[in-house]
């Protein structure tokens, strides 16, 4: 099929199912195109390509052999190289890790494989999925960042060189990206995807996320690799969503959203400020602005030392053994981490569930919060990967998010439009978004 990369993940799944395309043809078709853009893009870390027709070889047999299949069986993800997979290294973006591999997948992968699709590499993260950049380039204007720290996940994606990926949030990485690239970025609720066979950053915070060109993919992609896990213990065991088909249903009542600045307005741009209130105003009576509590001033200072304090635990090994090879970013931050107070990590811990809490009677009112991605256009220059301030509050509470490229900036780059939900009621959230797409693609046809 001609330009078969272009398909969506479920578009994918579909004609692979149907018979109208191998899973051949298509990671075939996505090599290509990485072979044409990838020398600018620099999106993948780690790509063996016979590696990936095997796999794809594979899930075509199991179909021809009518063997049960999953629903990605021959759609090729890509997978952030913080994630462990048995078939590729696994180097967290730093040269102290260089070669590391692992014997099994992260439980997240694993359950990629099961659901059939094929892992066609691993993308470019920043040095330990913080803040120093990797190589990864802006697909929209190469002068630029794609943000971070999914950042070749996120560009992949919108470089269509591959329909899906898989990315993670500690504060702003997969939302902030996805917003900078022009793509879906997906954060499902804390606990619900499990971090087994991940980089460990921030227990409280560290959350698991996708990346696509649809609302309906990352509700796929979620499906596959939402699911308990023992071995993740900040999960509970618990009936599965049901996100795909929950995705692309009507709601029962046309949706309501609470637009909300949050602490981070003063630094959105002018021109997002512009766009957000035409975007209120296109909304109508379907959207309010709410006010936040001035006590949600205080979420960035929690949120840094909850996060620095564990940075300086979990990478102490690597801080000790080689710290000429750690970027000056993340030293400031492991040996800020080192002074943070017990005392004042648990009370940012505490904070956590106060501040989600706080926020139960905005969703009595309303489907969804919306607010933007990132202050503006993703920032010129590749020596940052910038700011991450509208995404804190959300990872800080451990809600779902989710940034829809609904919107383009001064300089016409995208823009990405931030919905929040419930923590735990992720379908209300994904059927919003889908309602919020469809609404304003519908006007401007």
């Amino acid at each position: 099929m001609k330009g078969a990369y272009s398909l969506s993940a479920a578009d994918a799944a579909r004609a692979i199912r149907d018979g109208e395309l191998t899973s051949e043809e298509l990671v075939k078709s996505c090599l290509a195109r990485i072979a044409e853009f990838e020398p600018a893009v620099q999106a993948w870390q780690h790509l063996d390509e016979e590696l990936a027709l095997e796999q794809a070889r594979a899930c075509d047999k199991r179909r021809y052999e009518g063997k049960a299949t999953g629903p990605l069986n021959g759609v090729p993800v890509g997978i952030k190289d913080i994630i462990d997979t048995h078939d590729y290294p696994t180097e967290y973006g730093s040269p102290i890790h260089a070669g590391r591999r692992t014997i099994g997948d992260s439980h997240a992968v694993a359950r990629l494989r099961e659901a059939g699709a094929v892992i066609l590499g691993k993308t470019v993260t920043t040095e330990f999925a913080v803040y120093a950049p990797g190589k990864t380039t802006n697909p929209h204007d190469a002068s630029r960042t794609p943000g971070g720290s999914s950042s070749g996940s996120a560009a992949a994606v919108a470089s269509l060189m591959v329909p899906a990926a898989l990315g993670t949030q500690t504060n702003g990485s997969c939302i902030r990206p996805a917003s900078f690239c022009g793509v879906v970025g997906y954060k499902p609720s804390f606990g619900m995807v499990s971090r087994s066979g991940m980089l460990t950053q921030s227990p409280p915070l560290d959350q698991p996320g996708v990346f696509t060109r649809s609302v309906a993919d990352a509700a796929l992609m979620a499906d596959a690799v939402i699911g308990y896990d023992v071995e993740d213990g900040y999960m509970l065991p618990e009936a599965k969503p049901g996100l795909a088909a929950a995705a692309v249903s009507e709601p029962p009542l046309e949706p309501r959203v609470a637009f909300m600045k949050t602490p981070a307005w003063d630094q959105a741009e002018e021109g997002t400020r512009a766009a957000f209130a035409e975007l209120t105003e296109f909304l109508g009576d379907r959207v309010e602005e709410v006010p936040l509590d001035e006590v949600y001033d205080e979420v960035f200072e929690w949120h840094r030392r909850v996060m620095e304090a564990d940075l300086a635990k979990n990478f102490a090994r690597d801080f000790q053994r080689a710290p000429e090879q750690i970027s000056p970013q993340l030293t400031e931050m492991i040996e800020r981490g080192q002074k943070v107070l017990a005392v004042d990590y648990n009370l940012g811990i505490e904070r956590m569930s106060l501040f989600e809490h706080g926020l139960d009677p905005v969703f009595e009112n309303f489907d969804a919060i919306i607010t933007p991605a990132t202050p503006g256009e993703a920032p010129v220059g590749l020596d940052a990967t910038g700011s991450p301030v509208f995404c804190t509050l959300w990872t800080f509470t451990g809600l779902p998010a989710i940034t829809l490229p609904l919107m383009s900036g001064e300089a016409g780059m995208p823009l990405g439009v931030q919905l929040v939900g419930k923590k735990g009621d992720d379908a209300r959230l994904l059927r919003t978004a889908t309602w919020l797409t469809k609404r304003i693609d519908d006007a401007a046809e």
